[in-house]
């Protein structure tokens, strides 16, 4: 008899209680809760050849863009390819297999190229989808997903996962209604898909609906932050709709608790700590010793040279700890990996390098360099990847150097700008008025 999955697809090695753990460790990733590796470690201890648990597992281990789990990723790779696979599955060992070489570009491919065979590979969408995310891919992030929807419904297990991720797709691409009413479908599926309550939050915050954003937030809190290993990014967004708010204390709030209480190593969360704290930073907030223990989990990681956006994240947060010497030795490691020919020397030198360079520039208080630096990145940003929330931290610092350069000018145009998109917005408005105060 022919083992299957939830939605159809044959599995190689895998009994029927595998299989149901295995499906539970999908569950999990779709919705970012609970400890997936955990469970898939399960169902492979059920089946020690269960090929798309043993690929599943390869897969949670990259999808945080770590260079620390790359050798156990390998290491499962090898075990995936001494089994007897099936073509899918062989084709699921050749993306892994570009993942851990730092080929994300190829490897987007390699699961598209899946998913035009099996539309319903939801871990080859789901992965291909973070790749999307992480390569700045906004195109991709709705296509990808728009290109097998027609071929699910919501009698297919994990439906709700597609809507959320479509949702996410369609507000990258500025198509924010359709965004907010597929992640809003999403959640009438399964409340606890973290990815939908995230998409709802990234439309709120494009649109300046911060007062909403902050209370869609609060009143859907046991859907996005029990048990989820994504919560501290949407505790991000809350903290987002604080500060356009222009209520920085209650952002650091959020940041002391459950931002940076649990002071995570995953480097997603570092991501986010440092770039909320570099906002702070920009508003002259007295930030005591947070920035040493973040700085402090980024050190040993400068030399990974696995993804730019992390790298400036890095930068970040030693600037702010007050180690320009390692801030600086991060852009020298940035130089180096933009001579290289990888998918990651082309983020570092269209962005990457560029932006590290401006933060530094920023720090010793070289205003004119950072405007040279920034201005030429703002229509070419997505190509290190992030979010359009994300990689705002870049048109935030650069209207913060043009206001300390005297650049009035820059600053009115910039503030005219924030506030032609998000017009009821109290931090556009502090700006404008920050720049006509100053030109008086």
């Amino acid at each position: 008899m022919v083992v299957k999955d939830h939605r159809g697809a044959p599995l190689s090695g895998a009994n029927t209680r595998a299989v149901e753990l295995y499906e539970t460790a999908v569950c999990q990733f779709n919705c970012y809760v609970g400890d997936p590796v955990g469970t898939v470690d399960n169902a492979i201890a059920e089946s020690p050849d269960f090929a798309m648990a043993i690929a599943l597992k390869a897969y949670l281990l990259l999808s945080g863009m770590e260079r620390g789990p790359v050798p156990q990723a390998a290491e499962l790779l090898a075990k995936l390819r001494n089994l007897k696979l099936n073509d899918r599955e062989r084709r699921h060992a050749a993306a892994i297999a570009c993942l851990i070489d730092g080929a994300f570009n190829r490897a987007s491919e390699r699961l598209d190229d899946i998913l035009i065979d099996d539309p319903h590979d939801i871990v080859a969408l789901q992965m291909g989808h973070l790749l999307d995310f992480f390569r700045g891919d906004s195109r991709n992030l709705r296509d990808r997903v728009a290109r097998v929807l027609a071929e699910w419904d919501e009698h297919v297990p994990g439906y709700h996962t597609l809507l959320g991720m479509h949702a996410f797709g369609l507000e990258e691409t500025g198509d924010y209604a359709r965004a907010e009413e597929s992640a809003r479908r999403a959640l009438q599926f399964n409340k606890r898909d973290g990815w939908a309550h995230h998409a709802i939050a990234h439309v709120m915050e494009m649109m300046g609906r911060y007062e909403e954003g902050a209370a869609y937030m609060r009143d859907n809190e046991d859907g996005w932050a029990s048990e989820s290993f994504f919560q501290v990014h949407n505790w991000w967004h809350l903290a987002l709709f604080r500060l356009e708010a222009d209520q920085a204390a209650e952002a650091l709030k959020l940041y002391d608790g459950p931002i940076r209480g649990g002071q995570s190593s995953m480097i997603l969360d570092m991501v986010d700590a440092s770039a909320l704290l570099w906002r702070l930073k920009l508003r002259g907030i007295d930030l005591g010793d947070r920035w040493q223990a973040i700085a402090d989990r980024w050190q040993p990681l400068i030399e990974d040279k696995l993804y730019a956006f992390n790298d400036c994240h890095a930068v970040m947060a030693l600037i702010g700890a007050g180690r320009v010497g390692e801030a600086e030795r991060t852009v020298s490691i940035l130089t180096e990996t933009a001579r290289k020919q990888s998918d990651n020397a082309l983020m570092s030198r269209d962005v990457g390098l560029p932006l590290a360079r401006a933060l530094v520039a920023f720090e010793h208080g070289k205003y004119a360099a950072t405007i040279d630096l920034l201005r030429p990145l703002r229509n070419i940003a997505q190509r290190f990847g992030g979010s359009h929330a994300q990689r705002d931290l870049i048109d935030l610092t650069l209207i913060e150097a043009a206001y300390r350069a005297g650049e009035t000018s820059l600053v009115r145009a910039l503030a005219n700008e924030r506030l032609a998109l998000k017009p009821k917005s109290p931090l556009a408005r502090r700006y404008r008025d920050q720049g006509a105060k100053q030109a008086a």
